[in-house]
């Protein structure tokens, strides 16, 4: 049996340096090699221009470059676009490009499914197949930057790491590919244009502070009441509002940069003023901004948008401590691309649905 091309992109520039040392090649052929599959992003070998023939026959004997592929993309009426992204194993995720006047954002996956079961999220009704390697996260971020070359005209400028999955639970490939996406001889895009989404995983968040990470930090977070918070997001049974809480002010203190509390308000569910104060209580703690995110429907009546004047309510009480809150409406709602809805409809392939 003939063994599988191993993964080219698996190599850091240190690996290709050795590699090349024990062919006898020149030295400067590593960094040439790691040009084009990072900065450049080429898909074969064989588009390595600069390399030799004879040497990019003994890579392609050995080695191969797995892309993925971008085989589906629903446009919305907002300009959003949703794709669908094929692995190179078959299994499909997800991934957003969101246009505004300013910007062009990528919202991308880094799991296959997601095992944390939140009750409002259309990836939760998938099981969780693998995590991504970094370097299909960073085809996802490649992929949008083309995008929004060929239909905006405009380069790619920030990525928030709020697809499918939970990025923290995939940590270490998850921040090999910022570092190759941040890297000058990547696509050296700055930390500070990169947030990652987390629901709050208190251990892996004080990691993040011990890293020295530079990107910025956003937490699911939905309820400052553990009984509400706990029905909605199972995890807080095991990562409770004060271990998070905690963990938050760690963060502060390693990297002084303010976390954002990602909040959708559903009626009956966390509308309450017992709801807002708790909030408030938080908020106090730790420096904060707060986006109140619009909720999209995934199927499920237990979850209705709140009434506009329990917006207000939680506006005007976080406004009274200095605590920025803004409503973000959200986009791409009409192709299922909207917070919380991808994976809605269309089921990716080798993914099952997971009881409701």
């Amino acid at each position: 049996m003939i063994p599988s091309p191993k993964n080219l992109r698996s190599l850091s520039k240190a690996d290709l340096q050795t590699l090349f040392a024990e062919w006898g090649e020149p030295s400067f052929r590593a960094a040439q090699v790691y040009d084009w599959i990072w900065a450049k992003g080429v898909h074969a070998i064989s588009d390595m221009r600069n390399i030799p023939t004879a040497l990019q026959a003994k890579l392609s004997a050995e080695y191969a470059i797995h892309p993925i592929s971008v085989t589906q993309a629903q446009h919305s009426e907002d300009g959003t676009i949703k794709n669908a992204v094929k692995l190179p194993d078959g299994l499909i995720v997800e991934s957003v490009l969101i246009p505004t006047e300013k910007r062009i954002t990528a919202c991308v996956s880094s799991q296959v499914g997601c095992s944390l079961n939140c009750a409002f999220c259309a990836t939760a009704r998938l099981k969780r197949m693998r995590n991504l390697g970094p370097d299909e996260i960073y085809d996802q971020v490649r992929a949008i930057h083309q995008q929004g070359m060929e239909h905006f005209g405009r380069p790619l400028t920030n990525i928030v790491f709020m697809g499918m999955g939970e990025p923290l639970m995939n940590y270490h490939n998850v921040l090999t590919a910022i570092e190759k996406i941040t890297q000058p001889d990547g696509l050296g895009l700055s930390p500070r244009r990169i947030t990652l989404s987390t629901v709050g995983l208190p251990k892996m968040i004080k990691k993040l502070a011990d890293d020295g990470v530079k990107f910025h930090l956003a937490v699911s977070l939905h309820s400052a009441r553990d009984e509400v918070r706990s029905q909605i997001m199972p995890i807080n049974d095991v990562a409770p509002i004060a271990e998070l809480r905690e963990a938050l002010e760690y963060w502060y203190r390693a990297t002084k940069r303010r976390i954002t509390f990602e909040y959708v308000v559903w009626k009956g569910v966390n509308d309450a003023p017992e709801d807002v104060h708790a909030l408030v209580q938080l908020c106090k703690r730790i420096p904060v901004k707060v986006n109140l995110i619009e909720y999209n429907a995934i199927g499920d009546e237990r979850f209705q948008q709140a009434d506009p004047e329990a917006l207000e309510a939680y506006v005007t009480a976080l406004a009274r401590i200095g605590v920025t809150a803004k409503v973000r409406r959200s986009r791409g709602k009409d192709i299922d691309a909207a917070c919380g809805q991808l994976a809605n409809k269309t089921l990716p392939e080798g993914l099952s649905p997971m009881p409701a």
